[in-house]
């Protein structure tokens, strides 16, 4: 199959990207190489002859249109997203007009593309979407298919707006679509910007780890090549117009995730005392939902798939791979807002 992949170059498509190549598939990777993109993530499988990549935004139309009309693709994967809250809080216009706009322009092309070819048959359009949409759980239940959505940030409503177009272009225009929702994931080329980067690079250069409110906060962590893994098989055999929540089924609470990551740190990269000694209370996130967990059942009873990377063993690989690629991550150093505390934009109005 070849595949078009939006964001390609990002944390979740580059995975995608290298594991499509890596079964056998052709690669289209679209990415318009914003601040958290890197081409570094696919320079693995950059010579390889089922490998195109197009330098090109989702919200210009024209270019999206001339894309797909050059490369032919059997199938569309929708991962180009703004995807960190605390950005979404301090600069929400950006989100609305990259998640919304960004896939009303995409589900528009990729629409005339299949009429203009006759409805192809075997042809989808998989939109990546993440379980935040449903917004935040009390200590118990999981997220379903069925949960009704309940976004509570800019980033989260922007994610809700898309996955209800895409659901529209099914029902309204026939577009041949499949969803999925995911809870957090984490592993190598993870954009230094979130949790796990952060604690990692932070303990490294010995400054304080920032744990929000008192860490309480509970998520559901899936290792990223166990998604990407997941994600081509709801592309390969997920019923269309059917969604499915994709979990790791590795809940724990942020203070307990970030002493961890510290504890392999010390093994691995001893300094003069314990990296959790570095761990700081910050400021809670405003909005900051207290638990996000799947119920990642029909993803197991129609697809046969599971997590197969344990939450201590993906942090065990995750740590590693920042300890021997300092070179990918010291090159991003530079990049607007890594280093720096973001999503204070909502405090006091």
């Amino acid at each position: 199959m070849k595949i078009l992949v939006t964001g390609g170059a990002g944390f979740i498509g580059s995975a995608v990207v290298r594991q499509a190549i890596g079964a056998g598939h052709e690669v289209v990777n679209v990415d318009a190489l914003t601040y958290a993109a890197c081409l570094d993530n696919v320079a693995s499988v950059a010579g390889h002859p089922g490998y195109a990549f197009e330098q090109a935004d989702i919200r210009d139309r024209a270019a999206l249109d001339a894309i797909l009309t050059r490369h032919a693709p059997g199938a569309v994967m929708h991962l180009a997203a703004e995807s960190h809250v605390d950005r979404s809080i301090d600069g929400p216009g950006t989100f609305i007009d990259t998640n919304v706009m960004g896939t009303f322009h995409l589900l528009e092309a990729a629409r005339a593309y299949w009429l203009g070819r006759d409805r192809p048959e075997g042809f989808r359009f998989h939109h990546v979407s993440t379980d935040e949409v449903f917004g935040s759980l009390g200590e118990a239940g999981l997220f379903t298919e069925d949960t009704a959505y309940d976004p509570r940030s800019p980033y989260s409503a922007s994610k809700a707006a898309s996955d209800h177009l895409v659901r529209a272009w099914g029902e309204t225009y026939g577009l041949p679509v499949v969803l999925s929702n995911c809870s957090n994931n984490y592993g190598p080329f993870h954009f230094p910007e979130k949790l796990i980067p952060v604690v990692i690079l932070n303990a490294l250069a010995g400054k304080a780890i920032p744990v929000y409110g008192q860490g309480e906060n509970v998520r559901d962590w899936l290792y990223v090549e166990d998604h990407a893994t997941a994600l081509l098989t709801v592309l390969e055999r997920g019923a269309l117009g059917r969604s499915y929540n994709i979990g790791g089924e590795n809940e724990a609470r942020n203070i307990d995730l970030v002493r961890k990551i510290c504890a392999i740190l010390d093994r691995l990269e001893p300094g003069g005392a314990p990296y959790a000694d570095l761990i700081t209370f910050v400021t809670d996130r405003p909005g900051h939902d207290l638990r996000y967990a799947i119920d990642p059942t029909r993803m197991r009873d129609e697809l046969g798939w599971r997590p197969s990377v344990t939450l201590d063993e993906g942090l065990e690989r995750t740590v590693q791979w920042y300890l021997d690629n300092r070179a990918w991550w010291q090159a991003l150093q530079a990049r607007d807002g890594v280093g720096t505390r973001l999503g204070t934009g909502g405090e006091g109005g």
